[in-house]
């Protein structure tokens, strides 16, 4: 179930400890605004200084109250916070929102005060939101402890940006959002955004989660709390551009980006990840009538081949279709529209509109009724009639009054269906469309805002969850090339005969093993390839004794691999890697591979480990994913054998967490089963 945090969203009483009558501290509008639920529960202020504080009686100190306190906000200066948290534990606190800053987010030192005083908090069996946090509430329970207010609403923001609150305050307005919560995160030195967030998703009154974090802790158990919420999460972060945990010892550390591994948490977890507070706001305004399409197909419904050209490409580039609609749907709209109407998709009304408004809702409701359509965007003038009477085309009240007609019909189709209806409109706020957003239809002003949120309502990605990590393996001491191969053999990962040797001696005595063609490779070098480490299809001894004389002149490896040489023309190599991530752990990447891995960069990300039906959905996602299934008279490969030696790989990785960076480039995959031959381990 989680931490209860009961104590910090309906309190019995709470205490304002630093309320001032003066306007320029934070104490003072935190003050103002607790007061707006007095009645709900008791609301002490208390400053050291006794006196009055908004005409009311102030205490010099918690204790002086001479009454538990539920919840306390402590917004006093640094040196004196942990004497305040102190006290407040002391009188029963269950709960601590601290606003003084001071702490992790000035050095060592203050990470130190930090991690005391949380401890202190858990132990008294308390919990503390921040420090350095502008305050919480909960319009559900009227607990305000922030210095602004919120319009009530369904939706529960967990941001670290308190100015990022006031601006989608000002976003969600327009499509009739608000908040249930607001917690700001602070440094989370106790309660954390994964705990809000668990906490958020079992909380009746909220209906979707937004979070703004540029920290996020535990990575991984916010996309597992993510995952299991049973509610949307939108995602907004920050610093996604740089690498995570870049290393030129492999191809998967070079590869590897914050964005990808941010990218892959969401996908796993099902979270809406989105760039900026306005694209947040349309995935919340999409997600508000739960409605979810059942493929990906839209119609598009215009009364101007411009927009109806631009909303389809529009849809098109956010991952959607816009196909050309079956006989029976274009038999059906020629029948409700004038003959030059286009019916193929997209809809053209072609002025239709302009004569009869009503041939909008005919339209809607057709295309929402059609069997080969999945959702619906209707885009362009609609809502200009009733904005300005006698506009485009004239008619005045006529054509508004046919409008507004027009909005409440289509409105009704919309609540008989559970077809996504989205709407551009070139006046969003005009009577007519604000019908359409008081019915749940979401309305916007621009094209591609009206695609994004109906790829918000599209089918969720396949194979969502996040794979729980497996139990720890007996570590691993030493990760040279053969070590970590014997290890991915004793996995169960195929790999062709080798042999370590050392002189001319060793090097005769492998090629008598087996016979060739034969691999050469130089041990202990990062990379082999690049260094000129690697020797292929040497056909007998004499060349392999030819490349390794050669080899060894110029490189002087200690060490060197005689490998049975596999055959290569009927396979496809791939790349599969895992790399660390510190706040996400394991981070598998597969991709096509071989020494081009890094020139094409065709690779997908999934926190690991990935089991093998996930595994191929990623194969399956690449931009090459053809190559897999045979091209220009090459065979199709077997892809159910790649995806079980990515679970393998990647199952391998998570269990060995003193590995930071594992990698088997390339795996060959073949007509029937898989090899791989070659592989490179890095200890963290």
């Amino acid at each position: 179930m989680g931490r209860d945090l009961s104590a910090l969203f309906d309190p019995v009483s709470v205490a304002v400890v630093g309320a001032s009558d003066d306007p320029a501290k934070y104490g003072h509008a935190i003050a103002v605004q607790a007061l707006r639920a007095d009645g709900r529960r008791p609301v002490h202020f208390v400053n050291r200084r006794a006196g009055t504080v908004l005409g009311r009686t102030a205490a010099p100190s918690l204790s002086a109250l001479g009454e538990p306190v539920d919840l306390a906000v402590v917004s006093v200066p640094a040196a004196g916070f942990e004497d305040a948290v102190d006290e407040a534990l002391r009188c029963g606190a269950r709960a601590i929102v601290a606003i003084t800053a001071g702490f992790a987010e000035t050095g060592a030192a203050g990470r130190a005060r930090q991690h005391a005083v949380a401890e202190r908090v858990r132990a008294a069996g308390a919990v503390m939101v921040g420090p350095n946090c502008l305050g919480i509430a909960d319009n559900t329970t009227d607990l305000f402890l922030a210095s602004d207010s919120f319009t009530p609403g369904g939706v529960a923001l967990l941001s670290q940006s308190g100015n990022l609150a006031l601006e989608l305050q000002l976003r969600f307005r327009p499509h009739g959002l608000g908040f249930s919560r607001f917690v700001s995160l602070g440094n989370q030195a106790d309660v954390t955004l994964v705990d809000l967030l668990a906490d958020c998703a079992r909380h009746e009154g909220t209906r979707a989660i937004a979070v703004y974090a540029e920290d996020f802790g535990d990575g991984r158990a916010f996309a597992e709390a993510a995952a299991e919420a049973g509610k949307p999460v939108v995602l907004l972060t920050a610093g996604r551009g740089d690498a995570s945990a870049r290393s030129a010892q492999s191809h998967t550390g070079a590869l590897t980006t914050s964005a990808d591994v941010v990218s892959a948490a969401c996908r796993d977890a099902g979270v809406e990840l989105v760039a900026t507070p306005r694209e947040l706001t349309v995935v919340l305004a999409a997600s508000e009538g739960a409605r979810r399409a059942a493929g990906r197909r839209v119609a598009v419904l215009t009364d101007g081949g411009g927009h109806g050209v631009i909303a389809a490409d529009a849809v098109e580039t956010a991952g959607l279709t816009v196909p050309e609609l079956a006989e029976p749907t274009r038999q059906h709209l020629r029948e409700a529209l004038w003959e030059q109407s286009a019916v193929a998709n997209p809809v053209d009304l072609a002025g239709m509109g302009e004569q009869d408004p009503g041939s909008y809702a005919a339209t809607v409701a057709a295309l929402l009724a059609a069997e080969d359509t999945d959702a619906v965007l209707m885009t362009g003038y609609f809502g200009g009639y009733a904005a300005a009477e006698g506009g485009l085309g004239g008619g005045g009240t006529a054509l508004a009054d046919g409008e507004r007609e027009a909005a409440r019909l289509i409105a009704a189709r919309h609540r008989a269906t559970a077809k996504p209806l989205v709407v551009q409109s070139m006046y969003p706020e005009s009577p007519s469309c604000r019908t359409l957003a008081a019915a749940g239809i979401p309305v916007f002003a621009a094209t591609e805002d009206a695609a994004r949120a109906l790829l918000a309502t599209a089918p969720a990605t396949a194979h969502t969850g996040v794979t729980p990590l497996p139990a720890p393996a007996a570590p691993i001491r030493r990760t040279g090339y053969l070590e970590t191969r014997r290890a991915l053999e004793a996995a169960g990962l195929a790999f062709p005969a080798a042999q370590e040797i050392h002189d001319e001696a060793e090097l005769l005595a492998a090629a008598a093993e087996f016979t060739g063609p034969y691999v050469l490779k130089a041990l202990h070098l990062l990379h082999k390839s690049d260094a000129g480490g690697v020797a292929l299809n040497l056909a007998g001894p004499a060349e392999l004794l030819a490349a390794f004389r050669q080899m060894h002149a110029r490189l002087g490896a200690p060490s060197y691999s005689v490998e049975a040489m596999a055959d290569l023309s009927d396979g496809i190599e791939l790349i599969v890697g895992v790399n660390r991530d510190p706040r996400f752990g394991p981070v598998a990447m597969v991709g096509l591979g071989g020494v081009l891995a890094e020139a094409l960069r065709d690779v997908a990300f999934s926190l690991a480990p990935v089991p093998a039906d996930r595994a191929e959905s990623l194969l399956r996602g690449l931009r090459t994913a053809a190559l897999l299934d045979g091209v220009r008279g090459r065979p199709a490969v077997d892809v159910a054998a790649a995806a079980a030696a990515v679970e393998t790989i990647t199952t391998f990785a998570a269990e060995h967490p003193e590995i930071a960076e594992i990698e088997v480039n390339p795996l060959l995959v073949r007509p029937r089963g898989v090899l791989a031959l070659d592989s490179r381990a890095v200890l963290a």
